[in-house]
C-alpha cells in the first residue's frame, strides 16, 4: 500500500493535489481527524486499498499534529508512506483568501488573516520538517500544480527516487523547495553576446556556444559525478524525491543548458522519473 499524506498551509493547493490523485486511482479522504488515522487505517476497506491519499491539516490541532511525526514513521515500518507538504508566500495566500472570501480555519473575531496565516506557519513547521516532496506553489495555477504532482508523484511511484531538475534567475529570488542548489553564475554568460541574448538554452544558437567553452564541460562534468555520487545514499536514507536547482543570473541561458545536460544523463537510468522544470521560461 502507498500512502500519501497531503499537508501544508491553508490556501496552498491542498485541495487540487488531492483531487488530482484521486483522478490518478487513489482512494482520497479529505480532512481526516489525526485522531483518526490509525482507526481509519486498520479498516478492511481502506487496507484493500493499493493507493491511499488523506489530507491532514491545521483543522486537526496543534496537540495532534505533533504526534504525526511519530505515527508516520510507524506506518513506514508496515508501508510506503510519503508527506507532501503545499505552502506559498504570506502575500500571495493573503491574495488568495481575499479573492475566494473564504475564512482562514484559525482566523476569527481576534485573529486577522495575516495573524493566521503566521500561526499556522508556526504549528507546520514540524510536520515541514520531516516531509518528503515540498512544493512552493506561490507562482503556479491549479493546472501546473496538478502536473507538478502527475509527474512527480504518480509517473513514478514505482521508481525508488524521484528527481526533478530546474532551472532559475538569481535576480528573480532562489526557489525554496530545494534539496541541492548550484550557482552557476561565473561561467561564460551568452547574454552577453548581442545575437545570442534573446535566445534560450534551450536553442541550438546557445547550446552551440556553451560547449564551445571548457569551464562549461568542467561545470556539467563535476555536477554530474556530484549527483551520481550522492543519489545512492539518499535512496538507502528511504528519500522518495530529490530536487535540484541551478540558477544562473536570468535563469534562461547557462541554468537552462546545465539543467537540460543533467537531466538528459540521468534520465538515461532513472527514465520516467525525471523531471525538468525551467521556472523563468
Amino acid at each position: 500500500m502507498h500512502l500519501i499524506i497531503i499537508t501544508g498551509m491553508s490556501g496552498a493547493g491542498k485541495s487540487i493535489v488531492l483531487h488530482t490523485l484521486e483522478d490518478q486511482g487513489y482512494y482520497c479522504i479529505d480532512n481526516l481527524p489525526l485522531e483518526l488515522l490509525d482507526q481509519a487505517l486498520s479498516t478492511e476497506r481502506l487496507l484493500k486499498r493499493k493507493k491511499i491519499a488523506i489530507v491532514i491539516d491545521v483543522r486537526s490541532g496543534k496537540k495532534y499534529l505533533q504526534k504525526l511525526a511519530g505515527m508516520v514513521l510507524n506506518y513506514r515500518n508496515s508501508f510506503k508512506t510519503d508527506i507532501i507538504y503545499l505552502y506559498a508566500g504570506k502575500s500571495v495566500l493573503i491574495k488568495r483568501y481575499d479573492e475566494s472570501r473564504r475564512k482562514h480555519p484559525l482566523s476569527d473575531n481576534k485573529t486577522s488573516l495575516r495573524e493566521a496565516i503566521l500561526k499556522e506557519y508556526e504549528l507546520l513547521l514540524p510536520v515541514r520538517e520531516i516531509s518528503d516532496l515540498k512544493i512552493d506553489t506561490s507562482t503556479t495555477n491549479i493546472y501546473e500544480l496538478a502536473t507538478i504532482i502527475k509527474k512527480r508523484v504518480c509517473a513514478s511511484e514505482n521508481q525508488s527516487l524521484s528527481l526533478m531538475f530546474q532551472s532559475f534567475g538569481f535576480k528573480h529570488g532562489t526557489p525554496r523547495d530545494s534539496d541541492f542548489l548550484f550557482d552557476v553564475r561565473c561561467l561564460p554568460n551568452p547574454f552577453w553576446i548581442p545575437e545570442l541574448r534573446e535566445h534560450t538554452g534551450l536553442e541550438k544558437e546557445v547550446i552551440d556556444w556553451l560547449q564551445s567553452h571548457e569551464l562549461v564541460n568542467k561545470m556539467e562534468q563535476d555536477l554530474t559525478t556530484l549527483i551520481k555520487n550522492w543519489i545512492p545514499h539518499i535512496i538507502k536514507s528511504q528519500r522518495a524525491y530529490l530536487t535540484i536547482s541551478i540558477g544562473c543570473t536570468g535563469g534562461h541561458h547557462r541554468s537552462v543548458y546545465l539543467t537540460e545536460r543533467l537531466a538528459g544523463y540521468f534520465r538515461k537510468k532513472y527514465k520516467n522519473s525525471v523531471i525538468v522544470q525551467h521556472r523563468e521560461l
